[in-house]
């Protein structure tokens, strides 16, 4: 009877740890900090020094490594699999059946690839992440000697995976909305919306350290003409790969906006006015040769735009005052001719 009364208190305060260490997976909806939270605290659960999570991406259909633990660079970066395909026999088995599988010594093993031997791992885990059979990702715990696993940890393990799943849903859902809430849904452009949050950023950033600040202003020529000739289907498709060629034409520090119908912007952190020249004058080539044979063949059908540039500090230290002067250089592109970069001096 005591002892039978000791074993359901062990079990109580197991259950009572386990949920524990689930609540603070399940405190944010940010997902880096919830996916970092799952490995940790998984880690420190099994006293296992190392560990990765990779999350599945359902465009790819493959497991990306998004955090890990304990493991050198390389070891993750040749960890990228095709859910089909490359994964391991045991990974297979846990996608496939749900379980948590593991190898208390992988030596024993013939089945499991040479990076975990180059990395001296000896004994894993592997915990499938699976919302009603939908893949979210896999969870892998590492450790450098044999292990031996007991069975109640491993349930108290499932009943923490569990957890970790609601709050990687979640989070990934809260990501989502956040994205589509600043993104325009036919170019994938950032939107107006996020233009007027980042714009006052990043120019309270520049004037904090002194440096430039340039913006873009582009403009689709004759966009209605365009519009009433080709229909508005045609229309949304310029509008489309316009929004490709920015953003696949800009660096990682510069954001790329669709500001508004046919109008765009373009915000370039730590870019002097020769600087912004150059990448607008490289961009109205780009549309030019790209966006043209949407049209058809014929030579004198051509999708152009007018981009008109300000930069802080010399033409203006506000948004207001630099986003005026940019829309006043893209009229002056627009007035001598289309198809070309405008700027000139602020000072009269």
């Amino acid at each position: 009877m005591v002892e039978a009364q000791r074993a359901l208190q062990a079990q109580i305060q197991d259950l009572t740890d386990i949920i524990g260490v689930a609540r603070t997976v399940v405190s944010t909806l940010e997902l880096d900090k919830v996916l970092d939270s799952v490995l940790q605290n998984a880690m420190q659960f099994m006293e296992m020094p190392a560990g990765m999570l990779e999350v599945y991406n359902e465009t790819t259909q493959e497991m990306v490594p998004h955090v890990h633990a304990g493991v050198s660079q390389g070891f993750v970066e040749n960890d990228q699999w095709r859910l089909s395909t490359k994964c391991d026999v045991m990974t297979k088995r846990a996608m496939y059946d749900g379980h948590i599988h593991y190898i208390s010594d992988i030596r024993n093993d013939g089945n499991l690839r040479e990076a975990l031997v180059r990395e001296k791992i000896r004994a894993l885990i592997c915990v499938p992440l699976l919302l009603q059979n939908r893949p979210l990702g896999v969870l892998y715990l590492y450790d450098f000697n044999i292990r031996e696993f007991e069975e109640r940890q491993l349930d108290l393990l499932a009943i923490f995976a569990s957890f970790a799943v609601m709050s990687i849903d979640n989070a990934s859902l809260h990501a989502k909305t956040k994205r589509m809430a600043i993104t325009d849904a036919l170019t994938g452009l950032h939107n107006n919306r996020y233009f007027k949050q980042v714009f006052p950023y990043e120019l309270s950033r520049a004037r904090r350290y002194s440096k430039p600040l340039s913006l873009i202003m582009i403009d689709i020529d004759h966009f209605k003409q365009l519009n009433d000739t080709y229909g508005h289907p045609k229309g949304d498709q310029v509008l489309a790969a316009l929004g490709k060629v920015l953003s696949g034409s800009l660096r990682a520090a510069d954001f790329s906006f669709r500001y508004g119908g046919e109008e765009f912007a373009i915000l370039l952190p730590e870019t002097r006015l020769e600087g912004a020249f150059l990448v607008a004058e490289t961009l109205r080539d780009k549309v030019a040769k790209s966006l043209s044979p949407l049209l058809g063949n014929n030579p004198e059908q051509k999708v152009t735009v007018s981009l008109g540039v300000s930069c802080f500090p010399n033409d203006g230290n506000t948004t207001e005052l630099l986003l005026k002067h940019a829309d006043h250089c893209l009229y002056l592109a627009k007035k001598q001719g289309r198809s070309r970069v405008y700027w000139e001096s602020s000072v009269k």
